[in-house]
């Protein structure tokens, strides 16, 4: 974890598309703020000048890389994010939430497109300890699949490489986020994103407030 070196703690929302993640990080930021908190917001991929481009290349290139390529693409993204953004804010003691990070990896290479192969995942897991910056607490913005197309389809828009995927895809995601869960479980707080917009804040801010005050309960 970042929190014990740096005295800032390092929060990051996670799930699959159509869960409405950057939406309640807006909120969850509003409201810490307003309790007097410093908060930095930032996302992935993405997060610096150098993180974006790749970002840009990952979701909307017209080119295809090897699974291989594009695990080692994400990863450079989250090693730049992390030197030139998240660690400097962590030192000045904010509360940085970010909009995916290491999980998604797991998630969208490791079983979406690496379907869980135990080689796609290792590759994954190697690079995730030479990168490092693991988070403090992940919030787990779980949603059915069916639920998260229906969101999908009603906001229209361009869809990114990941969001246009088949439905197979999009249940292989949701099923690494839950094995993830099930491993890590100190770690991550799982919030059943199909409620009400209300009532998914209300939940991930009363997580957020019980890891600080070190309760740690679900």
């Amino acid at each position: 974890m970042l929190r014990s070196k740096t005295g800032g703690v390092f929060i990051t929302l996670e799930g699959g598309e159509g869960a409405g993640k950057s939406t309640q990080l807006a909120r969850l930021s509003e409201q810490l703020e307003g309790a007097g908190f410093p908060v930095f917001q930032t996302r992935e991929p993405g997060g610096t000048p150098a993180a974006e481009a790749l970002r840009n290349l990952l979701l909307f290139g017209e080119e295809s890389f090897c699974w291989q390529a594009e695990i080692m693409l994400h990863m450079a993204a989250r090693a730049d994010h992390l030197a030139k953004a998240i660690r400097p804010a962590l030192a000045e003691g904010k509360i940085v939430l970010c909009d995916r990070f290491h999980d998604s990896t797991w998630a969208y290479q490791g079983y979406g497109i690496g379907e869980g192969r135990a080689e796609v995942l290792e590759y994954i897991r190697s690079l995730r300890q030479v990168v490092g910056g693991e988070p403090d607490v992940t919030l787990w913005l779980d949603l059915p699949c069916e639920v998260a197309r229906q969101r999908i389809s009603r906001r229209g828009g361009k869809l990114d490489r990941y969001e246009g995927q088949q439905m197979q895809f999009h249940q292989r995601v949701r099923a690494g986020f839950q094995d993830i869960a099930e491993k890590d479980p100190a770690r991550i707080r799982r919030v059943d994103a199909s409620q009400s917009l209300e009532e998914v804040q209300a939940h991930l801010y009363a997580l957020v407030r019980q890891h600080m005050a070190g309760e740690g309960a679900a």
